[in-house]
């Protein structure tokens, strides 16, 4: 149970996404969670109370955070105090990011597709965004997860604040791209899925 609570509030480089830093872990390293709808929610009862506030349309749990995305027709300041009380009420009643250990009934585990003659290429590419992207990503209240490598092309998933975010495409482009490619010069591209 945690009695003081202070949450600290970061904008993303995604304008109706706000995270929300309650000051400690509420997932294991390298776990995250991501909530497209109420309905595939499985065990989180914080999730689904930050669903119920009115305009909410996206939930991510990372780390250490909590990214919560509105519709485009809200103001933030309208709903930002509705979430903090949410998270705050949750945290100190004892509540915890789920109610059952683990998040791997959350979403079924997405298989990654490549070829096996390219598993060093794969490998490589994991390295480099687990040591250099992940991070950087995560500083913007989201994640990118590996999905697959088919000719030159990877394949990411974008989630939290990076999903529906008006610049992830440059992003991609530009920074993610350009950085595989100059260590990788095997890869080409870089594409989203869904």
């Amino acid at each position: 149970m945690v009695n003081n609570m202070f949450i600290q509030i970061e904008e993303t480089p995604n304008p109706n996404t706000l995270k929300f830093l309650p000051g400690f872990e509420i997932l294991s390293e390298g776990e995250t969670a991501d909530f497209s709808n109420a309905d595939e929610i499985k065990n989180s009862k914080l999730a689904v109370n930050l669903f119920q506030i009115e305009h909410v349309v996206r939930v991510f749990f990372g780390h250490d955070f909590i990214s919560v995305t509105k519709s485009d027709r809200m103001n933030w300041d309208i709903v930002k105090v509705e979430i903090l009380t949410t998270i705050m009420d949750h945290f100190t009643s004892g509540g915890k990011a789920f109610d059952k250990e683990g998040v791997s009934d959350n979403k079924m585990l997405e298989e990654e597709f490549f070829n096996e003659n390219d598993i060093e290429i794969v490998n490589r590419i994991k390295e480099l965004m687990e040591s250099y992207i992940k991070p950087a990503v995560a500083q913007d209240g989201g994640d990118i997860k590996f999905r697959g490598y088919k000719d030159g092309i990877v394949y990411v998933e974008l989630q939290g604040a990076c999903s529906g975010c008006p610049s992830a495409a440059i992003t991609l482009k530009q920074g993610v791209q350009n950085m595989l490619s100059y260590h990788i010069p095997e890869v080409s591209g870089i594409e989203t899925m869904l």
